[in-house]
């Protein structure tokens, strides 16, 4: 089974190094598209897959093609494959905004489509996937669709009409938390803290915050209870950050992006 890339950027390289380490894929049964030389034998370099300049030969040879493109390039690039793409092709889209419905209007014809919604921390193995798919996927072919997304982190089956939601809980939100951790850094680094070791204090606590909601079960809220001592001095920055309005900024931000999204 070939798999084909079209587009070796971040989620691409992401994808491709999860699916290799998980024993999904052979080196040789990937082929990839870049509009550079460099980043092209980049990755043939660091993979051990076949590269190649155009998209359309990637195209034709492939059984499953990851589109992995930003949205605003999409249409482009479906002009340039869907004459040589095979009918039989199974199509995996991780273009934020761009429904099935659009898809398969840019190709002029109905397909075996998965549309996918990685996140950025695919690129350690913690991503998170949001995925849909249309009438003509087979079940056999969900199911394996969902095994190439588990290869970099979890992956779950959505409605469609929640996809802009997931990428908006899970595909903006990494860069929201990466300001926080920096915030709490500047913060130990002002209260004295070496900058580096700030920095990884911050990020642990996130991180062992993070997989505490996950593996306890437990609602954040009352994960919060737990630390917030009476009298103590974690109410005092909770008060600190409800008078600032930080639950209303984060929704806020979320349903920003959510808007944009349904504008690509």
């Amino acid at each position: 089974m070939k798999i084909g890339f079209i587009g070796l950027g971040n989620m691409a390289r992401a994808m491709i190094g999860g699916m290799l380490r998980k024993n999904m894929v052979k080196p040789e049964d990937i082929v990839g598209t870049a509009k550079t030389q460099e980043t092209r034998e980049k990755m043939a370099a660091r993979f051990g897959i076949r590269t190649l300049e155009k998209n359309a030969d990637a195209a034709a040879c492939a059984d499953i093609l990851v589109l992995a493109v930003k949205p605003q390039f999409l249409g482009e690039v479906i002009a340039e494959i869907k004459d040589v793409t095979k009918p039989e092709t199974l199509i995996i889209s991780i273009a934020a905004g761009k429904s099935m419905q659009w898809i398969g209007e840019a190709f002029g014809r109905e397909l075996k489509l998965v549309r996918c919604m990685p996140n950025t921390p695919a690129l350690v193995g913690a991503g998170c996937t949001g995925v849909c798919v249309s009438e003509k996927v087979s079940e056999e072919e969900r199911n394996y669709s969902i095994r190439l997304m588990e290869s970099f982190g979890k992956a779950s089956l959505v409605p469609e009409r929640l996809i802009d939601a997931v990428g908006a809980v899970s595909g903006s939100s990494p860069a929201y938390v990466f300001m926080f951790i920096e915030a709490m850094a500047d913060a130990g680094v002002a209260a004295g803290m070496p900058r580096a070791q700030a920095l990884e204090f911050a990020a642990q606590a996130v991180y062992g915050s993070a997989k505490l909601v996950l593996e306890s079960g437990r609602h954040p809220g009352e994960l919060k209870d737990m630390v917030c001592s009476p009298g103590g001095t974690t109410i005092q920055g909770v008060r600190v950050l409800e008078e600032r309005g930080m639950r209303g900024a984060v929704m806020a931000a979320l349903h920003a992006c959510v808007e944009k999204t349904k504008k690509l």
